[in-house]
């Protein structure tokens, strides 16, 4: 996988760091929101092993009204110092916005990661413009900041599948590189924890389309209603879903804690053959 120029290790699923740039975001609640705690968490994940730190301005749940100058004000001058900080990094913006999209993609990221499915009609040709990834997503047809109501499905892998290639192919006639381009099922988003469960089990189906898939799942609600756990106690249950899909396929996860994601994607990489041990001594 090559994201603006960039190419990426694929000896293991590579590793999205979560740093939100909000004061409420579901998981954090703004543990990243000073400029200094951000830079801070953006050191440490790559010191960590994180290949992407994803940056986001705008949490994906109802509440205040941020607007599109304040979500860049909050961002760009953390992709300034990060760009600057470490030139090789791969930097990912989660925003819906094309004109965030445009002023974040100037200041020197990579990777746009549109969590509600190309809402905005104009994201694809501001991607295509800068030459960056892609994050194609499913959302059941939400407009962003928006829960759903009793989502209903035939076939939510189905759903998933159809949606989230569809729009990669657009992305691709709009001139987005694809080699820059992942589907993201979007655990949660449009679906109940039902519907979570069932497309992280068939999650195969979505890497045999040939396109790389990122999960994005870290901490999430699937989790806490399937182990009746508190918010910050999904972490075990996160890891397990990691496990099994990086051992599906998935080209990519993104994630909160991100030393215990990297060993994680380690140990399954190393398990299936495709990653040797980081040392093997004993009685060697």
């Amino acid at each position: 996988m090559t994201i603006h120029g960039r190419p990426l290790r694929r000896d293991r699923a590579l590793l999205m760091a979560i740093v939100n740039r909000t004061p409420d975001s579901f998981y954090d609640q703004g543990a990243t929101w000073a400029p200094a705690a951000a830079e801070a968490a953006i050191e440490r994940a790559v010191a960590q092993g994180a290949d992407v730190v994803d940056l986001g301005g705008i949490p994906a749940s109802p509440g205040p009204e941020v607007t599109a100058a304040e979500e860049i004000d909050r961002v760009r001058p953390t992709i300034t110092w990060a760009r600057e900080r470490f030139p090789q990094l791969t930097i990912s913006i989660d925003t819906f916005r094309a004109e965030v999209a445009e002023v974040l993609l100037a200041a020197g990221a990579d990777l746009v990661n549109d969590s509600w499915a190309g809402w905005d009609p104009d994201i694809l040709a501001v991607t295509a413009r800068y030459g960056a990834g892609y994050v194609a997503a499913h959302t059941g047809g939400l407009t962003p900041r928006t829960d759903p109501v009793k989502p209903s499905y035939d076939d939510v892998m189905g759903d998933v599948v159809e949606v989230t290639v569809d729009l990669a192919r657009r992305a691709v006639e709009a001139g987005v590189p694809a080699e820059g381009i992942l589907l993201d099922p979007t655990i949660d988003f449009g679906k109940n924890t039902l519907h979570s469960l069932e497309v992280l089990r068939n999650l195969p189906r979505l890497v045999d389309t040939g396109w790389p898939v990122l999960l994005a799942m870290s901490n999430k609600g699937v989790v806490g209603e399937t182990l009746d756990v508190p918010l910050d106690g999904r972490l075990t249950g996160t890891l397990a879903a990691t496990a099994l899909a990086a051992q599906a396929g998935v080209a990519m996860v993104r994630a909160h804690q991100v030393e215990e994601t990297r060993q994680t994607l380690e140990m399954v990489a190393s398990i299936a053959g495709h990653r040797p041990p980081s040392r093997a001594e004993r009685w060697m």
